[in-house]
């Protein structure tokens, strides 16, 4: 960036004081956690200022911290029988009914904005961060006329995670259909949803009706056709036969006569 000895990091710092908090560098992306007050100021001064020169935006995700850091699988002490064993407990996200939905608990800092950002002119890429300070309404300022390229995804944003982006000039949903209740990448929300959409073909309309689906924990079957993993004798047995039917049909005359060759 400038002439200046500083680091990046220090340049973060010395410029942005307590407002920003440098985090880390992964894949050689610098990651700068902003508080969501200084939001507007500071990526303005990342896209204007000579140091910086964040000249484009070209991702913006959501982010719903419920449940972080816990799992629902025991896979590394789990048995050898399968990942079915590995299940903790019965109700893991968005494993349940919509009628019986659990109420999720009051969690500092649940919704989180992620955005990456891009300097041609340094040839760098930012990572930055903040957080919505309610989590029963998560509200953050759009970065609309910062980086116009901000649009649909902060439109996507609010209509998978609920997150509304004050002075966006069109926020609307953008993914789900009309009349959607929720928003689907919450991790309150059941994976099965909660109505299941069809054409009625008598009413002539599509009509919506509970879903009938059961939660459950899907399991994936892995089949081998590797014999080391076939230790019943019926299997090799059947496998001895297959083979030898094989050879024999290759050994027949329709496979052994071949038109003489000039």
């Amino acid at each position: 960036m400038s002439d200046t000895p500083k680091t990046v990091a220090e340049l973060f710092i010395s410029r942005f004081g307590d407002s920003v908090t440098v985090g880390a560098t992964q894949s050689g992306i610098m990651s700068l956690d902003i508080d969501v007050e200084h939001w507007l100021e500071v990526c303005r001064a990342l896209r204007d200022e000579e140091d910086f020169s964040y000249e484009q935006l070209t991702d913006l995700c959501g982010v719903d911290y419920l449940g972080y850091g816990q799992s629902e699988w025991e896979t590394e002490q789990a048995s050898s029988e399968g990942y079915s064993r590995g299940v903790v407990g019965n109700l893991g996200p968005g494993r349940f009914d919509w009628a019986d939905r659990p109420e999720a608990d009051q969690v500092e800092q649940r919704f989180g904005i992620v955005a990456h950002l891009l300097s041609f002119k340094h040839n760098k890429r930012l990572r930055i961060q903040c957080f919505a300070p309610d989590e029963g309404m998560p509200i953050v300022p759009s970065l609309v006329e910062i980086w116009n390229s901000v649009n649909w995804y902060e439109r996507e944003a609010f209509d998978l995670f609920g997150i509304v982006f004050e002075g966006h000039p069109d926020l609307r949903r953008i993914l789900t259909d009309y009349g959607f209740t929720g928003h689907p990448f919450r991790k309150d929300f059941p994976l099965i949803g909660n109505v299941a959409v069809r054409y009625d073909s008598r009413k002539k309309r599509v009509v919506y009706e509970p879903v009938e689906i059961e939660s459950r924990v899907l399991v994936p079957r892995v089949i081998r056709s590797d014999s080391r993993y076939k230790t019943d004798d019926l299997d090799l047995a059947a496998d001895e036969r297959a083979e030898e039917l094989a050879a024999n049909e290759l050994a027949s005359p329709e496979h052994t006569d071949s038109p003489e060759t000039n």
